[in-house]
C-alpha cells in the first residue's frame, strides 16, 4: 500500500514539475515574441500618428499581405477561429502563422486599418506553442495545451493581465467547459510571459480610471444591469455586422488581392470623409478618453463599421480591442441617460461588451478586476452577466461551440 501510496504521490510531483516547466518554456519563447510584437504595434503606430500620408497606403499594403499569404501557402482568411478548431480538434498549425500574422498585423496598423491584436496575439501565441510542443512530443490532448499556454503567454506579454488570459483562453474553446489539466502551465506560461515582455522593454497598457465615482447601492446596480441590456444589444449587432461582412465581401469579390486593395481604399475614403483619424488602428487613445469620461456618441457603431470593414477583406489584427473602444464608448454615452457617471459606464461598457461578443463571463469579471480593480466589480460583474445572458448564442467567433445551450440543459446547436 505504501508503494502504491509513493508511486501515485510521485506521479503528480512528476506532472506538476513538468507542466511548470512546460509553462515556463512556453512562457519565455512567448513572452519574448510577444513583447517584441507589442513594440512593433506601438512603434507602427507612432509612425502612423506622425506620419499622416501612410494611411494612403494601406490598399498597397493590403496587396502586400495578400502576397506575403499566398508566398507561404497560407489561406488569407487563416485566422482565430482555424486556432481554437485546432485547440478543439488537435489538428496541425502552419508553422509559418506565426511570422505570417505578426508581419501582416503591424503592416495593418502601420497603415490605418482598424483592427486590434489580441487575434494576431492568439494566433501567434498558437502557432509557436504548437510548434513547441510537436518538438517535445507530448501524449494524449497534451499538445492542446501546448497551444493553450501559446495563447495565453501571447494575451498575457500583450495586455499584462495573465490571469484573464489564462482564464480567457480556456473559457472561449467551449462554452460550459472549461479543461482544468491545463490551468497550471497556461498560468504559469501568462506569468512569465508577462515578466518577459516587461523585462524586454515591451510596453505595458495602463487602464485608468478613478476612484469614488459610483457607489455600488441598490439603484446603480438596476441601472448597470441597464446598461448591461444596452451591451447585450450592441453585442449581438457588433457579431452579426462581422460574421455578414466576412460572408459576403468574399462572395462579392473572391479574388483576395481585388478584394483587400478596394478594402483598404475604402477604409481610406472613409476616414477622409468623416475627418478623423479615431477609426484607424486599434484607437486606445480613444478608449481611454471615454474612462476619462469624454466620447463622441457615434463612436461605437462607426468603430463597428470600421473594423468590420478592415477585417472581412483580409487584413489583419483582432476584434477585442475594437470590442474594448465599442464597449467604452458606448458606456460613456448611455451611462448619463441611466444617472451614471460616464467613466464608470465606460467601464462597465468594456467589460460587458466584452463579455457578449465572446461568451466569457469568468474572464470578463477576472478582466473587469485586473484592469480596474475591486471597488466597481459589482456593478460591472453584474452588467458582464447580464450581456452574457441576453446575447444569446452570437459570438464573434465562428468555431466557438457551447456544451449547453443558455437556456436549457438540452444539447446545445452550434
Amino acid at each position: 500500500m505504501i508503494r502504491s501510496y509513493a508511486k501515485a504521490i510521485w506521479g503528480y510531483v512528476a506532472a506538476f514539475v513538468r507542466w511548470t516547466l512546460v509553462g515556463l518554456l512556453i512562457g519565455a519563447v512567448c513572452g519574448a515574441a510577444g513583447g517584441l510584437f507589442a513594440m512593433a504595434v506601438e512603434k507602427a503606430t507612432e509612425l502612423r500618428q506622425e506620419h499622416a500620408w501612410l494611411l494612403y497606403l494601406l490598399p498597397v499594403g493590403g496587396l502586400v499581405i495578400a502576397g506575403l499569404y499566398r508566398l507561404m501557402k497560407l489561406p488569407l482568411n487563416l485566422g482565430t477561429d482555424e486556432i481554437l478548431t485546432t485547440c478543439r480538434t488537435q489538428g496541425k498549425v502552419p508553422v509559418l502563422m506565426a511570422p505570417a500574422i505578426f508581419i501582416s498585423t503591424t503592416l495593418t496598423h502601420l497603415l490605418g486599418g482598424s483592427a486590434g491584436r489580441e487575434g494576431a496575439a492568439l494566433q501567434l501565441g498558437g502557432s509557436l506553442g504548437a510548434a513547441i510542443g510537436d518538438l517535445t512530443h507530448p501524449k494524449a490532448d497534451g499538445r492542446r495545451i501546448f497551444e493553450l499556454c501559446g495563447m495565453a503567454a501571447l494575451f498575457s506579454a500583450l495586455f499584462g493581465t495573465p490571469l484573464t488570459a489564462t482564464i480567457f483562453v480556456l473559457e472561449i474553446i467551449e462554452v460550459g467547459k472549461i479543461n482544468e489539466r491545463a490551468l497550471l502551465p497556461c498560468l504559469v506560461a501568462a506569468l512569465s510571459a508577462k515578466l518577459v515582455a516587461m523585462f524586454i522593454g515591451a510596453p505595458v497598457e495602463v487602464f485608468p480610471l478613478a476612484s469614488g465615482l459610483q457607489a455600488a447601492d441598490a439603484l446603480s446596480l438596476l441601472k448597470a444591469a441597464g446598461l448591461g441590456v444596452v451591451c447585450a444589444v450592441v453585442a449581438i449587432l457588433f457579431c452579426m455586422v462581422m460574421h455578414f461582412a466576412q460572408k459576403n465581401v468574399k462572395r462579392l469579390i473572391p479574388n483576395d488581392f481585388l478584394r483587400i486593395c478596394l478594402g483598404g481604399a475604402a477604409v481610406v475614403l472613409l476616414t477622409l470623409l468623416l475627418g478623423t483619424r479615431d477609426y484607424n488602428g486599434g484607437g486606445m487613445h480613444v478608449i481611454f478618453a471615454a474612462l476619462e469620461g469624454r466620447s463622441r456618441p457615434e463612436a461605437f457603431l462607426l468603430k463597428i463599421l470600421f473594423t468590420a470593414l478592415t477585417l472581412s477583406v483580409g487584413f489583419k489584427g483582432g476584434e477585442i480591442v475594437p470590442a474594448f473602444f465599442v464597449g467604452s464608448t458606448l458606456g460613456c454615452t448611455v451611462a448619463p441617460l441611466l444617472g451614471f457617471s460616464p467613466a464608470v459606464g465606460a467601464a462597465v461598457g468594456l467589460v460587458a461588451l466584452f463579455c457578449g461578443v465572446t461568451n466569457a463571463p469568468l474572464a470578463s469579471l477576472v478582466l473587469a478586476v485586473e484592469l480596474f480593480g475591486t471597488e466597481y466589480l459589482p456593478l460591472i460583474g453584474l452588467a458582464a452577466v447580464v450581456a452574457f445572458m441576453l446575447s444569446g448564442h452570437f459570438s464573434l467567433y465562428h468555431s466557438q461551440l457551447f456544451d449547453a445551450p443558455k437556456l436549457g440543459s438540452r444539447p446545445a446547436e452550434n
